[in-house]
């Protein structure tokens, strides 16, 4: 399973970005999907994850800014971050998980900064 993250940059506080990712090397949907980041001295921390039946779990940092999606027959998950703010300023890393786990794979990393 190898996973490709797109998306990342540089955005103003208040600003919105769009990341995606792609699962390939897999013959079905993998159970879950998501995005985890981690910031610069902290540990990763999961940001959203949703399985191939649609169910969707947030960090509370979330705060309802962002919205995960998914594609089963695409093998892609999305995450649309709105209202970004500089605490989000971390590597996103999007992972997948076989049943029961949320993980397992990574992708390699994209960068989001928050700054004005």
């Amino acid at each position: 399973v190898q996973l490709q993250a797109f998306g990342g940059g540089l955005v103003q506080p208040g600003g919105s970005l769009t990341l995606s990712c792609k699962a390939t090397g897999i013959t079905s949907p993998m159970y879950s999907m998501g995005w985890y980041r981690q910031a610069p001295g902290k540990q990763r921390e999961k940001v959203a994850t949703v399985t191939s039946g649609g169910t969707t779990n947030y960090a509370d940092s979330a705060d309802d800014r962002f919205t995960i999606s998914r594609n089963n027959a695409k093998n892609t998950v999305d995450l649309q971050m709105t209202n970004l703010k500089p605490e989000d300023t971390a590597v996103y890393y999007c992972s997948a998980g076989a049943w029961p786990r949320h993980t397992g794979y990574w992708g390699q990393g994209t960068q989001v900064t928050v700054s004005s």
